[in-house]
């Protein structure tokens, strides 16, 4: 058996800062599989992938190709032919091979919720046959309940984070807020038309225990790599969430082509729960209990506020401060627009659910090429030059949107959008890294996630509310959403900051000399 590493990005469930990526998706935990000498890698982070683009992924996409292509027992034949795709560990530990391996397979599990549950099947059932969606009440709806839940994913965080950090409870409550959405996603097979109350409480509840548990599977990180290892696990784990949203839609296909929901939410809570087990088993307890669960959570809430604090009084932190405020706004407008992409899809332009589900795998693959497209660009035009013009793209978007007619046009569209998403996604978090104090990037990426789930709360609701006031106008109210890329922009152009990240020699001086 061959290893590999198959990088792709996830579906945008949520906003992933540079050190929340896993390393080796490998299909066996065999010696060969994990013969992969990752000081041979790029050692680089998340973000600095996407910024280079195709280059940067080469390496990794190279080796993937083994998963395909390798024999069972050949990895010794493939090193012969292909020394690209098998090299051999340094030594380590089974325990800490077996750490990893579980560690990715929870990413790969939880996908199936994000993919199944957030971004296409449950918001298209809920909003327009549970709801009812003739009048924009569907809209609403959904839209209040993605808002509730990221209101209260917002304002729990930092006490979870602070639990996370100095309680010793991380296992106990990953594995328990984990049951708890794996339990919600399973019970959405008994929603039907006229529940909407139950719906309603069911997606708040999964999503956010799921937000939740992705807090103390993210604290893990730093335990199971060494810490001149962490870029190339962070990088590595973008196969992850891909391959895991990938499964999820295959094993929902059938289901959704045969119009029985119930399934789909079936087999997402099946995938979840069956490949969250490896990280309950394997994954190590805290050794000890520093701290009282009560000091811990107010130490987290003062960490947090002491953050905010300097963020919005201290003069140095200007540049910071006006971006994160821009980023809160696009970043809402962002989310809204892939929170109800499916239901716009469903009730205006009349898409069935499995073309839904192919709609968003080929966002997935568009997100990654308009990642690449603009690498360069992002380090010689640098990160606010980007972000700029990918707000005036999906400004765009969301026009265009009302002026579509056909199924096709739609499809034109959704390739924009995620071209848009996977370029803005990658320079928003460049252009957080060049802001960043020295020495402290954990405490300034976990509050650029704080905002990112914050800027999930008024779009939602907005679109709804607008879509419920003019009688399920879906065009108008996407077009409303299209106003937040507008207040991004201006609020984008007072941050004095984010110019190009290299300095291009200049023709007329030539390399260098004289």
């Amino acid at each position: 058996m061959v290893c590999g590493l198959w990088i792709l990005p996830p579906l945008p469930r949520h906003e992933k800062s540079a050190t929340d990526f896993l390393p080796h998706l490998c299909r066996k935990a065999t010696d060969c599989a994990f013969n992969l000498q990752v000081r041979d890698l790029p050692a680089k982070d998340g973000a600095a992938l996407l910024t280079e683009g195709l280059r940067g992924v080469k390496p990794y996409v190279r080796i993937a190709l083994g998963i395909f292509f390798g024999k069972q027992d050949g990895c010794h034949e493939t090193m012969a032919n292909h020394s690209a795709l098998c090299y051999s560990l340094p030594a380590v530990t089974g325990s800490s091979r077996r750490t990893i391996v579980a560690w990715t397979l929870y990413d790969f599990a939880n996908s199936a919720f994000s993919a199944i549950v957030y971004a296409t099947v449950f918001p298209a059932y809920y909003a327009n046959t549970v709801v009812g969606n003739e009048q924009g009440l569907g809209d609403f709806w959904w839209g209040l309940a993605v808002s509730v839940s990221m209101g209260l994913v917002a304002l729990t965080s930092p006490f979870f984070g602070g639990i996370a950090d100095h309680a010793g409870v991380r296992k106990p409550f990953l594995v328990g807020f984990t049951l708890v959405s794996v339990a919600a996603t399973a019970l959405l097979a008994t929603v039907r038309p006229g529940m909407v109350l139950w719906g309603f409480a069911l997606a708040v509840v999964g999503i956010v225990a799921f937000e939740i548990a992705f807090v103390y599977y993210n604290s893990y990180l730093p335990r199971i790599a060494l810490t001149e290892q962490l870029g190339r696990v962070s990088a590595a784990g973008f196969a992850v969430g891909y391959a895991g949203s990938v499964a999820a839609f295959l094993a929902a296909w059938p289901f959704a082509a045969a119009q029985a929901y119930w399934g789909c939410f079936l087999a997402a809570a099946l995938l979840f729960g069956l490949f969250s087990i490896p990280a309950f088993v394997i994954l190590p307890a805290d050794s000890h209990h520093p701290m009282p669960l009560r000091e811990a959570v107010s130490r987290g809430l003062r960490q947090t506020l002491a953050t905010l604090r300097e963020i919005v009084t201290r003069p140095e932190r200007t540049p910071l401060r006006r971006f994160l405020l821009a980023y809160l706004i696009y970043e809402d407008g962002v989310n809204t627009v892939i929170a109800f992409a499916a239901v716009f899809a469903a009730k205006t332009l009349g898409f069935s659910m499995t073309e839904i589900i192919l709609l968003f795998m080929v966002i997935q693959i568009t997100a990654l090429a308009g990642s690449a497209a603009w690498a360069w660009a992002t380090d010689s035009r640098g990160p606010k030059f980007v972000i700029a013009v990918m707000l005036v793209q999906w400004t765009a978007v969301t026009v265009l949107a009302y002026f579509v007619e056909t199924k096709w046009h739609f499809w034109v569209i959704a390739v924009l959008a995620g071209t848009g998403l996977g370029a803005i996604q990658a320079a928003s978090r460049t252009f957080m890294a060049l802001l960043i104090p020295p020495g402290r990037e954990a405490e300034f990426f976990g509050f650029y996630a704080l905002v990112g789930k914050t800027g999930a709360i008024l779009g939602p609701i907005v679109f709804g509310m607008v879509s419920a006031m003019l009688l399920g106008n879906q065009r108008v109210a996407l077009v409303t959403i299209g106003l937040f890329f507008v207040v991004g922009l201006i609020l984008l152009q007072r941050v004095p900051a984010g110019g190009p990240t290299i300095t291009i020699p200049s023709p007329h001086r030539g390399g260098g000399g004289g």
